[in-house]
């Protein structure tokens, strides 16, 4: 989670912005030769009914609901019992949540995808459905919700990036090439399945990882912000106690009525 990598997230943005806004058709184009593949039933984007595919693509979404699940049970666990120690260091486990929360969680599923109303591939008049198609840009399409822009499942699994970010020096670059192979496997499955165009599983991939910089950034490298696990886990033991002592009262309260 260096400058290095900011800069590389920033230029794909600058160049997938402007290539697929200038020639918004190549959205289209390469969607378009997947909505050519018909199976034996006339259904186009036939290889969204691939069982190989459609395991792996389950299968990768698992990934990033267990690494999350892991920071979400030692928080829990901490919150229940405040005075153990945490089954995670503390900031691992504010960074996991938090990163997962507000990409996948609140950027894309949330705002974006709620309210960029850009149909999907399948959907659009060119490949066979009733909407007009837009550019990557333009929010004004005939989605109502769930749309086009940006791919959720993509965000999901580009997210891996965050606990890849967390792995030992020795091995964090192959943690890193096995989270971007991820997200990009993902991507393909969305773009092959008629569920998104490749500039929605790019910038999906963008959004994810700037938020997950910043978190970053903020949680473990600049001076003014940065957290230590004592602290966080601190703020978590007392977050719990609160909790005990609350639930506690109202146990009394109602126990006391007729």
């Amino acid at each position: 989670m260096n400058r290095t990598g900011l800069y590389i997230a920033l230029a794909i943005a600058v160049v997938t912005g402007l290539v697929f806004g200038f020639y918004p058709e190549l959205d289209l184009r390469i969607s378009r030769y997947f909505h050519g593949i018909v199976d034996g039933a006339g259904n186009t984007f036939a290889l969204r009914f691939s069982e190989t595919l459609m395991l792996a693509r389950d299968s990768g979404l698992k990934v990033s609901t267990i690494l999350v699940a892991a920071a979400v049970i030692a928080l829990v666990v901490k919150l229940v019992l405040p005075r153990h120690k945490m089954l995670m260091p503390g900031r691992a486990v504010l960074f996991l949540i938090a990163t997962m929360a507000l990409g996948p969680g609140l950027l894309v599923n949330v705002v974006l995808k709620e309210t960029w109303n850009r149909p999907r591939p399948i959907d659009v008049r060119q490949l066979g459905g009733v909407e007009t198609f837009v550019p990557w840009w333009d929010p004004r399409g005939d989605c109502g919700k769930n749309c086009s822009f940006v791919s959720g499942d993509v965000s999901g699994a580009f997210w891996t990036l965050a606990p890849a970010a967390l792995a030992p020096p020795q091995w964090r670059a192959a943690a890193y090439g096995a989270a971007l192979a991820l997200g990009t496997a993902m991507s393909a499955f969305r773009v092959i399945a008629g569920g998104h165009f490749v500039s929605d599983a790019i910038f999906a991939g963008v959004f994810t990882f700037l938020i997950i910089w910043l978190a970053y950034a903020l949680i473990y490298r600049w001076p003014r912000t940065r957290l230590s696990d004592e602290a966080v886990e601190q703020r978590i033991e007392r977050a719990g106690r609160l909790c005990y002592k609350l639930n506690k009262r109202l146990f009394a309260i109602i126990s006391e009525k007729p």
